[in-house]
This record gives C-alpha cells, structure tokens and sequence, in this order.
C-alpha cells in the first residue's frame, strides 16, 4: 500500500466507513454526532480520499455506496511503520522502551504486553 495520510476529519469519515463496510451519503451522516458536517464537507473529504485511492464507490442511480479499498489493520500497519522510521530511527526497540516508558502503564497491563511478545515469540 502506497503511504497516503489522512487527516484527523479523513480518519473519522474512514473509521465509518471501516465499521460499516459500505455507505450511501445519508449512512455516513447519519453516524455523525451533532452539529452534524454539512454534506458538501463530506463530499469534499470522500473525493479527497478517492485520490488518495483509500474508498472506491458503487454508482446507484443518482446515489454512490462507498467502500474502503484498504483494511484499517494495513492503513494503520504502515502509519505506525512510518511513525517509527521518522520519531524513532527506525528502531522498533527505541519505540518500545519510549512507549513503555511514557504511557504509564501498570503492571497487568506490561504483563499482558509481555504475554503478546511471548506469544508472538513462540509462533
């Protein structure tokens, strides 16, 4: 996947679409809290995002279904790669020990990350 960076608005309208799978306009403003976006706003966020090829659409009539055209799980793969290239020398261990460090974790919550490496270790 190329690297293509949504915007903190992009990321919202994507999340919707990720947990609906497919869209008509009235879906995607219908999952927005009040006061609502106008729909001009998210027409504008949805042909941005198609340049970035991130959605495709479905033309039914007068109306588009949107759907992604990438799984949220390999957006946010390359976003954490290129997060720890650029802020942590590309160093995944530099990554680690900040975030350990700075997130405040308890002990439970080390423990479940050591079972997570663990696991991943032994598969």
């Amino acid at each position: 996947m190329k690297e293509h960076k949504l915007t903190d608005t992009e990321i919202i309208l994507m999340e919707i679409l990720w947990q609906k799978e497919k869209a008509f306009m009235k879906d995607i403003l219908d999952e927005y809290t009040e006061p609502k976006p106008a729909a001009t706003t998210i027409a504008t966020l949805l042909k941005r995002m198609q340049t970035k090829d991130l959605i495709g659409y479905k033309t039914f009539g007068n109306s588009r279904e949107y759907f992604p055209k990438v799984r949220k799980e390999d957006y946010f793969q390359v976003e954490m790669t290129s997060m720890i290239d650029r802020f942590f020398n590309n160093s995944v261990s530099q990554f680690a020990s900040f975030f350990t460090s700075n997130a405040k974790l308890s002990q439970k919550q080390l423990k479940e990350l050591r079972d997570i490496i663990d696991k991943e270790i032994n598969e």
